[in-house]
């Protein structure tokens, strides 16, 4: 059955630009019959915020959205992600990394994209084509030492299974090689997209220090062994599938989910909506007296429904049509805090 998720993750509070992913996501599901997840996604340990899943959840019942299977924590259960983990290192497509942030910072300043959001890993643990399949890895090389990468060491073929020990050490991340070649897509509302994962950040984590999923595996194991088909989220996000397309690949997960990526919120200032537009989470328009019907109404004209008023999220979903949402970013106005918080 055609299948999507809304995957919240409680590292703060739902502000109006994820409503308006959410709304639209569980509106397009609606319309055309797709069962809906509730997963949350609360791996990101150290950024994980107390309460904000349930807030997460209350806000979305609030807004009038509902689902057919869930809340599915991701922390519920870790295994999944350790067997996917194993098979890439068992298959020589994972290795280990001991850098630290600061290391990687200082050798990406010199780089092209030097200060953008992501930073580019160098390589400097990349193990050498000679030792890049078949070995099951017992440690990584000093990322200090003069002679390395060249000294990158592997254990043999046959020695005993990463799982055991090197998977949760916690001076050892893990990287998935990315070959330097581009994936193509077909993005449902963008249409042709294509990127290029090792010039955009390099190899990237598939587990953290000690053994964490990273994003990009997580997602992907559940997306694959939960079902979803449909992945509707913000355009930040488009540069991950290509990323995400690799794991399928590499993990052997068969056909990948149809991916659709909708324009962002961003403030006046043409940056990415935030704390430095003022306060947009949804919990402080509600504590203010906001109803639910007034937000539905202006993420209804957001989504190119006419102009605002006040509706249901069961009216947003009747009236949703994807051929008139913009490909051009929202900009959320103080004309548009004004009218949230204006008294019906």
């Amino acid at each position: 059955m055609p299948t999507t998720r809304l995957a919240p993750s409680p590292t703060g509070a739902l502000h109006l630009g994820n409503a308006r992913t959410f709304l639209v996501n569980w509106a397009i599901a609606r319309q055309r019959g797709w069962r809906v997840l509730l997963r949350i996604e609360d791996l990101d340990g150290p950024r994980i915020k107390a309460g904000a899943t349930e807030a997460a959840i209350d806000i979305l019942q609030w807004l009038g959205m509902d689902w057919d299977e869930g809340p599915i924590y991701q922390s519920s259960d870790l295994t999944p992600y350790g067997t996917a983990l194993t098979k890439l290192i068992e298959a020589g497509e994972a290795y280990p990394c001991r850098c630290t942030r600061t290391q990687i910072l200082a050798a990406s300043l010199s780089a092209p994209n030097a200060g953008d959001h992501e930073l580019r890993y160098p390589g400097t643990c990349r193990p050498t084509k000679s030792d890049a399949k078949g070995a099951l890895w017992e440690g990584s090389p000093d990322p200090d030492d003069a002679a390395h990468p060249a000294t990158a060491r592997s254990a043999k073929p046959g020695s005993r299974d990463p799982s055991q020990k090197s998977l949760h050490d916690p001076s050892v991340a893990w990287r998935l090689i990315a070959p330097d070649e581009e994936r193509a897509f077909n993005d449902a509302f963008l249409g042709p997209q294509r990127f290029n994962p090792q010039l955009e950040v390099g190899d990237y984590l598939v587990a953290t220090k000690g053994g964490q999923p990273s994003y990009q595996l997580a997602v992907v194991v559940d997306d694959a062994r939960q079902g979803v088909t449909h992945v509707v989220r913000g355009a930040d996000l488009a540069p991950s599938t290509a990323r995400q397309l690799l794991l399928y690949e590499r993990l052997k997960l068969g056909a990948p989910p149809q991916y659709l990526h909708l324009p962002i919120v961003i403030g006046e200032d043409g940056r990415r909506l935030a704390k430095r537009h003022g306060d947009t989470r949804l919990s402080h328009y509600r504590d203010l007296g906001t109803t639910p019907e007034r937000v539905v109404g202006l993420l209804a004209e957001w989504s190119g429904i006419g102009p605002r008023s006040e509706m249901t999220a069961k009216e947003f979903a009747q009236r949703f049509d994807l051929s008139r949402l913009s490909h051009e970013q929202v900009v959320f106005t103080t004309a548009d805090d004004a009218w949230l918080t204006e008294k019906s």
